[in-house]
């Protein structure tokens, strides 16, 4: 149900925008990587605006995503850790002798 919620909410309102914005920028432009020249045909993109404008948007997630891939790593190092360190401890339960149960209580000398 949340799932739903989530998607009516922000991806359907979202979409809309995207597409509204597609349509209203599908206008060539010109983008040079020759800052000095910028006539430069070998350099230069002629595109429309809205590709340049999704462009920018998936490397600013990419580049975010691994920001944040990077910055998580210690946390993911710890927890691989410690599911080693529990496995480990695991496995000595299983090899170590079963305790007797009950309490031990000392043989009478009579």
């Amino acid at each position: 149900m949340f799932n739903r919620v989530m998607l009516v909410v922000v991806f359907v309102p979202l979409a809309v925008i995207l597409i509204a914005l597609a349509v209203a920028n599908r206008g060539p432009v010109a983008f040079t990587l020759d800052p000095f020249h910028p006539g430069n045909p070998a350099l230069t993109l002629n595109l429309p605006l809205f590709i340049f404008l999704f462009l920018a948007l998936a490397i600013g997630m990419i580049v975010g995503s691994l920001a944040t891939w990077v910055k998580q790593g210690r946390y993911r190092k710890l927890a691989r850790q410690r599911g080693i360190e529990a496995e480990n401890l695991r496995q000595a339960v299983s090899r170590a002798p079963a305790a007797p149960k009950g309490p031990v209580l000392p043989k009478p000398t009579n």
